[in-house]
C-alpha cells in the first residue's frame, strides 16, 4: 500500500453537514481533531483553542481556506453527526500505510513479525449514572503506537467474540498478535493461524485445564523428539546392541 498522507486519508470519510453554508473544508476539520488529540486536547473546546493558538500557518496547512480554525459549537455539531466507524477506518488506512520500522531481532528466516496486540478497554468517563461504560476491543500496533481498529463489546457479546469480529477487519497475514488469557480460546487462534498469522497468549493461574494441555503437548513434543533421536542411522551405528556401523546384524557362528 502506498503511503497516504492524513488528509489523503480524511477525505474519504463522508460529511454529514448541508453542501450550503459550509465554511471550512471536512478534512481540514478532521485533520485538526487529529493533531489535537494527539496534543492531549480531549474535547471541542480544547480543540478549538488549540486551532487558535497556532493561528492562520496551521489553519492554511490543513487546508483551511480562510486561515480560521472552527469555533468549539461548530466542531462539538460536526462531532455529534459523524460516522465515527468511517472516520476510525479512515484513520486505520492512513496508520497501515505509513512505512514500518525494522523489528529488533530478525526471524532466522528474515522475515520480521509485526507484532498487534488485542485488548479490551473502557473508555473514560463514558458511564454515566447506573448505565455502564463503553467497552472497546482494539488492535494496537506498537511498531507505530497507533490503534489499527476498535470494535465495541455490546451486552450481548463479550472480548472474545468481538476479538473474532476485529480480526475480519485487519490483515493478520505476517502479523504477531498477542493478548492476555482472556483471548486463549481455541477458535480465535485458529481464525489467527488461518488468516497466516501467529499468536502468543499469556495462560495464568486460573486455566488450569488449559495449562495441562499446554504441558502435555509440549511433552509429547519432547518425547516424539527424543525417540526419534534414539532411532536416528547415527545412534543406531553406535548402539553395543546393534554392533559397529555396517556390521552384519545376524548373530555370528559358534565355535564347536
Amino acid at each position: 500500500m502506498a503511503a497516504l498522507s492524513l488528509l489523503e486519508a480524511l477525505a474519504s470519510v463522508p460529511d454529514p453537514r448541508s453542501p450550503q453554508g459550509r465554511i471550512h473544508p471536512l478534512p481540514a476539520i478532521l485533520a485538526l481533531t487529529v493533531l489535537a488529540m494527539l496534543r492531549g486536547c480531549r474535547g471541542p473546546v480544547a480543540i478549538a483553542q488549540f486551532g487558535r493558538d497556532y493561528g492562520p500557518p496551521l489553519a492554511h496547512a490543513l487546508g483551511f481556506r480562510r486561515g480560521l480554525t472552527p469555533a468549539a459549537s461548530c466542531l462539538s455539531e460536526l462531532y455529534r453527526r459523524l460516522d465515527a466507524v468511517a472516520f476510525e477506518a479512515a484513520l486505520a488506512r492512513w496508520i497501515r500505510s505509513r512505512p514500518q520500522p525494522a523489528a529488533v531481532a530478525p526471524e532466522p528466516n528474515g522475515t520480521d513479525p509485526e507484532p498487534m496486540a488485542l485488548d479490551g478497554k473502557t473508555l473514560r468517563g463514558s458511564r454515566d449514572g447506573t448505565l455502564p461504560g463503553q467497552h472497546l476491543v482494539a488492535a494496537y500496533a506498537p511498531l507505530v503506537e497507533a490503534v489499527l481498529v476498535q470494535v465495541r463489546v455490546d451486552a450481548k457479546t463479550n472480548e472474545h467474540k468481538a476479538a473474532l469480529e476485529l480480526l475480519g477487519l485487519l490483515p493478520v497475514r505476517g502479523r504477531l498478535v498477542t493478548g492476555d488469557a482472556l483471548f486463549c480460546q481455541r477458535d480465535l487462534c485458529q481464525q489467527i493461524i488461518d488468516q497466516g498469522g501467529d499468536y502468543l497468549f499469556f495462560v495464568k493461574d486460573n486455566q488450569p485445564n488449559l495449562q495441562v494441555d499446554i504441558a502435555a503437548g509440549f511433552g509429547f513434543e519432547a518425547a516424539a523428539q527424543s525417540v526419534a533421536a534414539a532411532f536416528s542411522p547415527g545412534r543406531l551405528a553406535a548402539c553395543p546392541a546393534h554392533g559397529p556401523a555396517g556390521a552384519n546384524d545376524r548373530e555370528g557362528a559358534r565355535s564347536s
